[in-house]
């Protein structure tokens, strides 16, 4: 989701429209920026009484997709081609295909070409999805929905009034525009022959938010998992709607899941995360060394996904809430009447409030 200028954003519009009001607003306006206002900052960065009224602005009013339309009108006039040039991953018939859309995010369009059946994961603008598919000669069977904020889920309803027979997947808790078929934990969905997902439940970043994971057992190949804002490239996502052992738990789900399995999270993070890593554990290599690769192929404009959970598991803090070398980097012990689990929710709501001060995501 972008952050942070949204909140501020969304205020302006609230104070114009008589429900709030903010000093200066004539001069936040003319920025080209609004993340380097102050007001942006203290909200991002504080979580205080204003950013929540600008979150609940953005999840629950028209005014969050107002703002939506908005995001995607300036990243189709910055980024004609995408944000990123990415290539398509074919596992066994089995196309998956990155689409850039907004500032950073990514939507995937997952094609069993034996039979062009297609689902698309988080189809935050439709017009690169629906570009994606016609160039493709897929047939779009399903959203599979990740999670509300508008940056996963602004296209469900376009998609769906496109495609007639296309279902939309996701969280009844998470309130997912256009949702036809709600999911619960563990459910799995089958397209075809080829494409057999499964659900799992994984809320902190929103109360709903599921990720999934298509067999590779199937197609003989690794699986790969579609990870929304939990889990990013050496990072995981904001806890706006949940506490640290929510999150905690939702991370040791992906950590369960097999070592080759193929990450494809929501957003092109990779950069800012390990740089931050580098912070937390400058001693890692694995860390160093993927950091130098990121930087390549972010300077050609590069997609970084995937990697693997063997990696993450490596160089992403936030999987790594066990490792005593990073407790002793961030200066936590574990209390003497301390379970291992609270004390590693701890851990994880320290690293999160250091990431959130280091970089506003």
């Amino acid at each position: 989701m972008a952050f942070p200028d949204w909140p501020v954003y969304l205020l302006c519009i609230a104070s114009i429209c008589g429900g709030f009001y903010i000093c200066r607003f004539p001069k936040c306006a003319r920025k080209s920026a609004w993340k380097n206002s102050l007001i942006g900052k203290l909200m991002a960065r504080t979580e205080k009484p204003l950013f929540w009224i600008a979150y609940s602005l953005y999840t629950r009013t028209k005014l969050g997709y107002i703002f939506h339309k908005r995001q995607m009108r300036k990243a189709r006039e910055r980024y004609p081609t995408g944000h990123s040039r990415t290539q398509p991953t074919i596992i066994n018939g089995i196309k998956i295909i990155p689409v850039p859309i907004l500032s950073d995010n990514y939507s995937y369009v997952v094609i069993d070409t034996a039979s062009n059946t297609a689902v698309v994961v988080d189809p935050a603008d439709p017009q690169p999805v629906q570009a994606c598919l016609e160039e493709e000669g897929a047939a779009l069977q399903a959203v599979l929905c990740t999670h509300k904020h508008w940056d996963h889920s602004g296209g469900n309803r376009a998609l769906k009034r496109r495609y007639s027979s296309c279902r939309v997947y996701g969280n009844a808790m998470d309130n997912i525009p256009g949702l036809t078929h709600p999911l619960s934990d563990k459910d799995t969905i089958d397209f075809g022959t080829r494409l057999h997902f499964r659900a799992f439940f994984t809320p902190g970043h929103t109360v709903g938010h599921v990720i999934y994971l298509l067999d590779g057992r199937v197609i003989g190949g690794p699986s790969s998992l579609f990870s929304g804002d939990l889990v990013f490239l050496s990072g995981c996502g904001r806890m706006f709607e949940g506490n640290a052992s929510t999150m905690l738990s939702s991370l040791d789900t992906v950590g369960s899941l097999n070592d080759d399995t193929l990450l494809w999270p929501g957003h092109e993070y990779a950069e800012d995360n390990l740089l931050f890593a580098a912070e937390v554990e400058p001693c890692n290599v694995v860390r160093e060394q993927k950091l130098q690769w990121v930087q390549q192929q972010r300077s050609q404009r590069l997609c970084t996904c995937p990697s693997t959970l063997a990696e993450e598991k490596q160089y992403n803090p936030f999987l790594r809430s066990h490792s005593q070398d990073l407790q002793g980097a961030l200066g936590l012990q574990q209390k003497q009447d301390e379970d291992w689990t609270s004390y590693r929710a701890r851990v994880l709501e320290e690293l999160r409030r250091r990431k959130d001060i280091f970089k506003d995501r």
